[in-house]
Order: C-alpha cells, then sequence, then structure tokens
C-alpha cells in the first residue's frame, strides 16, 4: 500500500509539471501526504524505479528546467537561482529533474481510478487531492465507495461500544473514533452533494 501510495503521489506531482527530485521530496510530504510519516530516502528509490518502469525520465536539466525557472525579472531570475542552487546542494540526485512519459499518465490513471483500492485512509485522502484527474462519475463511485466503508465501520464500532466488558476507557476510545468517523461521513457526503449537483471543485492549475 505504501509504496502504491507513494507512486501515485510522486505521479500526481508530474502531472502538473516537471519537477526537481528534491521539490518532489518536499511536496509529496507537504502538499499529497499532509505531513503524514514518509521516509524522505524512499523518494528516490521510487524515483529509480520508476524511471525503470519507464513511467518518468530525466528532463534536460540545463535547459528544460531553467527555461522554466525564467521570469524574466532581476528578482525572480534571482529566485531562480536560489532555487537551483538548493538542488546543487543536495547532491546529484536533488539536481535531476524528473518529468512524466506518456506510459506514466496512463499509469497515473490506471492507479487513481484503481476500483481495489482499499480503506486506508492515507491512500484515500491522496486520491481526492488528485480527484481533479478523475471523471465526475469515477470521483462519485470513489466517495461513495468510502462512504460504504466507513457506514460499516462506523456501525461495528457501536457495536463494540454496547459491550459489557468495556471500561470507561475503553469506551472512550471506541467514542473517539465513532466521531471522527461521523465526522469523515459529513465530509464526504458535502463532496458528493457538490458532484451530484454538478458544482465541481476548479482545478487550481486552471485559475
Amino acid at each position: 500500500m505504501i509504496v502504491r501510495v507513494l507512486d501515485l503521489a510522486i505521479l500526481g506531482l508530474l502531472m502538473e509539471r516537471e519537477h526537481h527530485g528534491y521539490e518532489i521530496r518536499t511536496e509529496v510530504r507537504e502538499r499529497l501526504t499532509f505531513g503524514a510519516p514518509l521516509s524522505f530516502g524512499s523518494i528516490y528509490p521510487a524515483l529509480a524505479r520508476l524511471e525503470r518502469a519507464g513511467l518518468v525520465e530525466v528532463a534536460d536539466t540545463t535547459s528544460g528546467f531553467a527555461s522554466r525557472l525564467s521570469t524574466g525579472s532581476l528578482s525572480g531570475e534571482r529566485a531562480s537561482l536560489r532555487t537551483l542552487r538548493a538542488g546543487a546542494a543536495l547532491g546529484r540526485r536533488g539536481r535531476k529533474v524528473y518529468r512524466i512519459t506518456a506510459q506514466g499518465r496512463l499509469s497515473f490513471n490506471e492507479l487513481l481510478a484503481d476500483p481495489s483500492a482499499g480503506d486506508d485512509s492515507r491512500d484515500f485522502s491522496l486520491r481526492i487531492a488528485l480527484a481533479k484527474y478523475l471523471t465526475p462519475a469515477l470521483r462519485i463511485n470513489l466517495l461513495e465507495r468510502r462512504r460504504g466503508e466507513l457506514v460499516q465501520r462506523l456501525g461495528e464500532l457501536r457495536s463494540t461500544s454496547q459491550r459489557d466488558h468495556l471500561d470507561d476507557y475503553a469506551r472512550s476510545v471506541v467514542t473517539h473514533a465513532s466521531r471522527g468517523i461521523e465526522l469523515d461521513l459529513e465530509w464526504i457526503d458535502s463532496l458528493l452533494r457538490a458532484e451530484q449537483h454538478d458544482h465541481h471543485f476548479a482545478d487550481p492549475a486552471k485559475s
């Protein structure tokens, strides 16, 4: 599951644009895994694995990425230079610029829409963060599937809370978990209402 989440996160970033290795390392954690425990040391092996599989490739670091960073202003050029120097400080791997391949885009779409995804909360959160790449029908399917899993889990917790052998502390843990699931259900229901009323969330990249 961790490998799939990591691959999906990396490919999702590269769907937007080319990224330095160190950018991927930072943004995967800050933007797509929401500060969840994730070894920075796992990013570069994952990139190497994706490169061997033909899903990502190293772009031209001397022209492609440099031109992308060019802003035409002195302050912008200084900021770009700082970015490049930061990558250099991390060594050769950090200086590499990666981009997704055509095969990588296909694999990303397959991973994102995979109906066999389990009920892992991090996997689901990542899919929602990347949901702009799904069709409305697939987004609704993803939300309804997750909702069904949570409803089942909530029923199990409520049944557990009625057991006589639970002491007050154990019961409080079950109650806390139940409230968390109820909040998740409220959130999912709000997303479903937005989708079903055709009020889709705007793609920030196009705004």
